[in-house]
C-alpha cells in the first residue's frame, strides 16, 4: 500500500495547499487497517476526530475555516467509510483509535498537534492526551460520552445494552432513535450532504454493533489527565443547547474532577458543526 507524505511540505496532489475546499488525500497503513485521511492548508498540525460512525467528511465545512493557520487533518476511523480493515470487523476500542491517530501524527511530522474531537472523537482525544502526551499540544473534547463517570453508570450501561438488543431485533432506525432520545442532542440538527449522509448511514450498523457499547463504557485516565504531562492542555466543551441532556453530563463531571470550566460551543451535541463559522472563530481563541 502506498503511503503519501503530506503536511506543509506536501506535494499538492488532489488539491493544493492553497485550496482548502479540496483536500489532499492520503492512506496510512496501521496494524489491521488502512487509514484514509484528508489534509488542507499549511502550518501547525490540527487533527479533527469525528464522532461514532462518522468520517472525515463531517468536517468538510469546518476544516477550511482553519486551514489558513493550520495544516488541518481529518480522518475516517478504522473500519468506517474509506478506512478499510485488513480482516473482519471487531470491537472498536478508544485505545486502538487513539493509537491510529498517534501513528498519523507521527507520519505527518510528529506534532505536537492540536486535536479537536466531538462525541466519540472526544474520547479518542482524551486517551491520546493521556497516553501520547508528547504528540499533543492541546485537546478540545466536545461532550465525550463517558457515561461510566456518572453516579448511575450501571443503569446507563444497561440501557446501552438494551439499545444494542433493539438493533439486533429491529434494526438501525429504531435503535438509533432510541439512543438519540435517551442521550438528548439538543439544538438544531446538523445536516450532512447527500454523499456523506449515505456513508454515515452505511456506517451505522457497524457503530451500533462494534463501537457503541465499548466506547460509552470507557473511562478516561483521570490521573494522567491531572498529571504534569497533560496539565493546561485540555479544553472540555459542551453544547449551549444541551443543558439538562444526558449527553452533556460526562463532560461536566470530568471538568469538575479536573478543576476545569466547560466551554460552551454553539448548538447541541453536534450543533457546533452546523454553526461552523462561529465555532471556528471560538476555537481559534480556545486553542491559542
Amino acid at each position: 500500500m502506498e503511503t503519501k507524505e503530506y503536511g506543509a511540505g506536501g506535494d499538492g496532489q488532489d488539491g493544493g495547499v492553497g485550496d482548502p475546499a479540496s483536500p489532499r488525500v492520503g492512506v496510512l497503513p496501521v496494524p489491521g487497517a488502512r487509514i484514509h485521511y484528508e489534509v488542507r492548508g499549511s502550518g501547525p498540525l490540527l487533527v479533527l476526530l469525528p464522532g461514532g460512525g462518522g468520517d472525515a467528511g463531517v468536517y468538510d465545512a469546518f476544516a477550511p475555516l482553519l486551514a489558513d493557520v493550520y495544516t488541518v487533518v481529518a480522518l475516517d476511523p478504522r473500519g468506517y467509510s474509506r478506512s478499510v480493515l485488513d480482516g473482519p470487523p471487531v470491537t472498536q476500542t478508544v485505545e486502538r483509535q487513539a493509537d491510529d491517530v498517534a501513528a498519523l501524527v507521527a507520519h505527518l511530522g510528529g506534532g505536537p498537534a492540536d486535536v479537536i474531537g466531538g462525541s466519540d472523537g472526544a474520547l479518542v482525544g482524551l486517551d491520546l492526551l493521556a497516553r501520547h502526551p508528547t504528540l499533543v499540544r492541546r485537546v478540545l473534547a466536545q461532550e465525550p460520552p463517558a457515561f461510566g463517570l456518572l453516579p448511575d453508570a450501571e443503569e446507563h450501561r444497561a440501557f446501552i445494552a438494551s439499545v444494542h438488543a433493539t438493533f439486533v431485533r429491529e434494526g438501525l432506525g429504531p435503535a438509533g432513535a432510541r439512543f438519540a432520545a435517551w442521550a438528548g442532542a439538543g439544538g438544531d440538527p446538523w445536516e450532512p450532504a447527500p454523499e456523506l449522509a449515505a456513508r454515515l448511514f452505511a456506517n451505522g450498523p457497524r457503530f451500533l454493533e462494534h463501537e457503541l457499547r465499548s466506547f460509552t463504557s470507557w473511562l478516561p485516565d483521570i490521573e494522567a489527565l491531572r498529571g504534569p504531562a497533560a496539565a493546561g492542555r485540555l479544553v472540555l466543551a459542551v453544547g449551549r443547547e444541551t443543558r439538562g441532556a444526558l449527553c452533556r453530563e460526562p463532560a461536566v463531571t470530568l471538568a469538575s474532577r479536573l478543576g476545569l470550566d466547560p466551554v460552551p460551543l454553539p448548538g447541541g451535541h453536534g450543533g457546533w458543526l452546523a454553526a461552523a463559522e462561529e465555532s471556528a472563530s471560538l476555537i481559534r481563541e480556545l486553542m491559542k
